[in-house]
């Protein structure tokens, strides 16, 4: 018998393949002579990474940034074969997971720790961008992110807007004097399940800021 295990994780507990192997355990222990291989899989959230990097010849690449609540945090994203594409999730530099739930409050956290997971992936060359979006513990608009890249982000006395969803009341302004030129060169895929914009009735803010606190 030859049985191929793609589960999903489950979240704060199991990654995709930890469940798969504990899956294989299982039909090993049922039938000691069944062929079994675990293959990781996601939907842009958590596993992203490792079915992508598993699947293409990649490899994994670490970096310290700043996690959701402003304090440093060390993430991984993955660089493909091809040595041009760089697959992340934003989970692992802006996730739920990373935050304790007392403290699980859109208005406080940040994308910013994305924004230098890309710039350290274009300083190794990456051009091509696939961002898994799922897991985030944040809701502000990529705003964070956009500031790491080097765009000003302004309130109405030309200073950086604050961490947050709380800082997008406060935008007045958005330069791009500070923007690595390579930037422009960059192309960027979004990897998730749903389409929901930022704001109203359907919007993100809505059906997913009280899953996040």
């Amino acid at each position: 018998m030859k049985i191929v295990i793609a589960a999903d994780s489950f979240k704060g507990s199991l990654s995709s393949i930890e469940a798969g192997r504990a899956i294989a355990e299982g039909i090993k222990r049922a039938d000691a002579q069944a062929q079994v291989i675990v293959r990781p899989v996601a939907d842009g959230g958590e596993g992203t990474v490792d079915a992508l990097v598993q699947g293409m010849n990649g490899r994994m690449q670490s970096v310290p940034v700043t996690g959701p609540l402003g304090t440093p945090v060390n993430c991984c994203y993955g660089i493909l074969g091809d040595g041009v594409t760089e697959v992340m999730e934003m989970a692992e530099a802006a996730g739920i997971t990373l935050v304790p739930k007392e403290k699980r409050n859109p208005l406080y956290t940040t994308t910013y720790g994305v924004g230098e997971m890309i710039k350290d992936a274009m300083e190794r060359g990456c051009r091509r961008f696939i961002v898994g979006i799922g897991g985030s513990a944040t809701n502000d608009g990529g705003a964070g992110m956009l500031q790491a890249l080097g765009y000003g982000l302004l309130d109405e006395d030309g200073k950086q807007i604050p961490f947050g969803a709380r800082g997008l009341e406060r935008l007045k302004t958005i330069t791009d004097t500070g923007v690595p030129a390579v930037l422009s060169e960059c192309t960027f895929r979004i990897a998730c399940d749903v389409t929901n914009v930022l704001c109203g009735e359907n919007g993100c803010s809505a059906v997913f800021g009280p899953q996040e606190g």
